[in-house]
């Protein structure tokens, strides 16, 4: 059992708490204001070492960033190199000169909400909140899985910001055939437009992944741009897929590959080797959004052009995400629920025609029984 003891400092008594480890080592812990403080530690202790929920103090004193390093590199090796930059630059940004010296046992949920106020008020944006507050509650569940905190102390705070989903901009078809007009390349900006690929995917097409007999074209590589540097791997989820090729793009794909090898890209620079992303202040793409007068757009948006205009053409929605990609067809419908506006006006025209068709007596008063009514206020 554990046993209190009291002893003096300069600053008054103190009491200290002495107890058996579960491995049987004899340890002590200090500092106790009253008895009653060292008491209830010492019911604790007792407590979490019959639950198996005891951990050495001790295993707590390392700090943030001796565990960080670790982390890191387990997120290296389990992300994409796009997504490792963000993690990793929110950790040096933000994370390590607040949180990087400091001690495990030290950190409290207080600290860390005020430090989510801190960056919100020197002006950082939600994602970036919510990023670096990632990498520091990941970090802290590392040290419970090790067993060097009891729980995360930075799990639960009441003031994590909300991502606020940007209105997006969706071409119309003459919008899509402007554009390509001015475009450097016109044939990819089509088919970024009528296919839903990501600029990694479109840039990252082989010859031999056409199959212009078939109007099918197979995602399988994702060239990714980090630090100036192309990267090529596994396209979004590790997966490949088919895409389908409107027939207008057939002959224009056939053109733009005449004379090229299988293991060829489909779109390359002078030297053969994968494009650079379109610079957003000064690239060819946005000196074609201003020539031709669409919409302001991003390379980005066309994927989102994509998926309106199948949507307009009556395509499946299971057929569309198999097309985009995406996890799910759920994932589809709540990515581009805004696009499904209308339908809702298209439900109560189906369940009238409906319920007049079942019968149901009409409930609108005859014009012969008609009674004044106030107007209904529009909300």
């Amino acid at each position: 059992m554990a046993t209190i003891e009291s002893y003096q400092t300069k600053a008054g008594r103190r009491y200290q708490v002495r107890y058996r480890t579960p491995a049987r080592k004899q340890t002590k812990k200090r500092g106790f204001l009253t008895k009653r403080e060292a008491e209830a530690f010492a019911a604790t202790v007792e407590v979490e070492k019959l639950t198996g929920a005891y951990v050495a103090p001790s295993l707590g004193r390392i700090t943030v960033g001796e565990l960080a390093g670790d982390w890191l590199d387990r997120k290296q090796a389990d992300l994409k190199p796009s997504s490792y930059r963000p993690v990793k630059t929110a950790w040096r940004v933000h994370v390590e000169p607040r949180w990087g010296h400091v001690r495990l046992v030290d950190i409290d949920l207080d600290a860390v909400e005020r430090w989510i106020a801190d960056m919100g008020r020197q002006g950082s944006g939600a994602t970036v909140v919510l990023r670096a507050y990632g990498v520091l509650a990941g970090i802290l569940d590392t040290a419970v899985k090790s067993r060097r905190l009891v729980t995360n102390p930075a799990r639960t705070p009441e003031n994590l910001p909300k991502k606020r989903r940007k209105p997006r901009t969706y071409l119309t078809h003459e919008h899509v055939a402007a554009l390509a007009a001015e475009a450097k390349y016109p044939t990819l900006v089509r088919l970024l437009a009528y296919t839903g690929l990501r600029w990694g995917e479109a840039i990252g097409l082989r010859v031999k992944h056409l199959d212009l007999a078939r109007k099918r074209l197979t995602v399988v590589e994702n060239a990714v741009q980090v630090d100036m540097e192309t990267i090529v791997g596994t396209p979004k989820g590790d997966e490949a897929r088919s895409v389908p090729i409107p027939e207008f793009l057939v002959f224009e794909l056939a053109a733009a590959v005449k004379g090229k090898q299988p293991d060829d890209l489909v779109f390359s620079d002078a030297r053969g080797r994968h494009l650079k992303r379109p610079v957003s202040s000064s690239g060819w793409f946005e000196a074609a959004v201003a020539r031709s007068g669409v919409p302001r757009v991003t390379v980005h948006d066309l994927r989102h052009t994509a998926a309106s205009l199948a949507i307009s053409a009556g395509v499946n929605v299971k057929a569309l995400q198999r097309m985009l990609g995406h996890a799910s067809a759920a994932m589809t419908l709540d990515t581009y629920a805004d696009l499904f506006d209308e339908d809702l006006d298209a439900v109560g025209v189906a369940l009238h025609h409906a319920a007049s068709a079942a019968g149901v007596p009409n409930m609108c008063p005859n014009e012969a029984h008609t009674v004044d009514t106030p107007a209904l206020k529009t909300v």
